[in-house]
């Protein structure tokens, strides 16, 4: 299932990442090196918003505690057993959409 999340005219410039509510749930979205990637927006360790944190390569820096999040496979770089959901980001003409197949 396609979950409509935001307009392309609304996604973050390279480098930088952005929170998108859908009903109750927030996603995080970080454009890396002009590639979109979807993950859940709280971070494992504290609940920070990643959304607002730094994009440091293909990571996301939690703005909380610095914890670094893996935008490929959404493991912390810290404790390689906790991490967040990543979705499939899917555009189609100006409407981003993420995959929550890997929902459940």
């Amino acid at each position: 299932m396609l979950i409509r999340v935001a307009s392309v005219s609304e996604l973050p410039e390279e480098g930088n990442a952005r929170e998108f509510a859908v009903g109750d749930k927030i996603f995080c979205i970080a454009n890396i090196h002009g590639e979109y990637r979807a993950l859940d927006n709280m971070c494992p360790h504290r609940g920070g918003a990643l959304g607002q944190g730094v994009v440091d390569g293909r990571l996301i820096v939690c703005p909380w505690h610095g914890w670094q999040i893996d935008t490929e496979n959404g493991r912390a770089m810290q404790d390689r057993e906790l991490g967040v959901r990543v979705y499939e980001v899917k555009i189609e003409g100006d409407e981003v959409l993420i995959s929550d197949d890997q929902a459940g």
